[in-house]
């Protein structure tokens, strides 16, 4: 089973918020998950991210792979130094 951590769209239309969730790769977009972890808010100034650090990092070292918007979020989040995180 390959796992993602990657964001989840909620909110209404034109008004988005997203969950930071991990997931099995094959699942829908929005559909099921295994944990949620963080989420981010776009339409705050500036963007609000709140993120379980730990979780996240133990996730990466069970072989989560986080997609490039989300690594971009942890970078910015303070969870990883900006080289340790390739994307």
């Amino acid at each position: 089973m390959a796992v993602k951590i990657r964001l989840a769209r909620f909110g209404a239309n034109k008004k988005p918020f997203y969950r930071v969730v991990v997931a099995d790769a094959s699942s829908p977009r929005d559909g099921r998950f295994i944990e949620r972890v963080g989420t981010y808010d776009p339409r705050k100034d500036p963007p609000e991210i709140n993120l379980k650090g730990d979780r996240i990092l133990e996730w990466i070292k069970k072989g989560a792979q986080p997609t490039e918007t989300v690594g971009q979020l942890l970078k910015k989040g303070g969870v990883f130094p900006k080289k340790d995180l390739k994307t």
